[in-house]
């Protein structure tokens, strides 16, 4: 299985977030911070055996539930990223949208 690209930096340690939070919320185990942040409990054991990364919207999630900064949660989990690349692909068309496309930017040729 491979690793994604956040668990190849050394200081990244899901683990001490996980704790964090635990201790912070008063919770018992994993199961319960799955309940409190809403995901499948195998969601945490896989960020914990790193073979999930910590995404977006789950770090929103323990914002939004801890009332911690993103960049604290970020700083816990040992992200000291400053910005983020997105891919060349990402928020471009698949080739098959853009072949289906009418002229005139999609709009019925009834329109021009």
């Amino acid at each position: 299985m491979t690793e994604h690209a956040l668990s190849g930096q050394e200081t990244y340690d899901p683990n001490r977030l996980l704790d964090t939070l635990l201790e912070k919320m008063n919770l018992k185990n994993d199961a319960a911070l799955s309940r409190m942040l809403e995901v499948a409990p195998p969601v945490i054991s896989k960020i914990r055996h790193r073979r999930l990364p910590i995404g977006a919207s789950l770090l929103i999630r323990m914002h939004e539930t801890t009332g911690m900064s993103i960049r604290e949660l970020r700083d816990l989990m040992g992200d000291r990223r400053t910005k983020y690349r997105l891919s060349d692909a990402q928020g471009k068309p698949k080739p098959a949208e853009v072949s289906q496309q009418q002229p005139g930017g999609g709009q019925p040729s009834h329109f021009h």
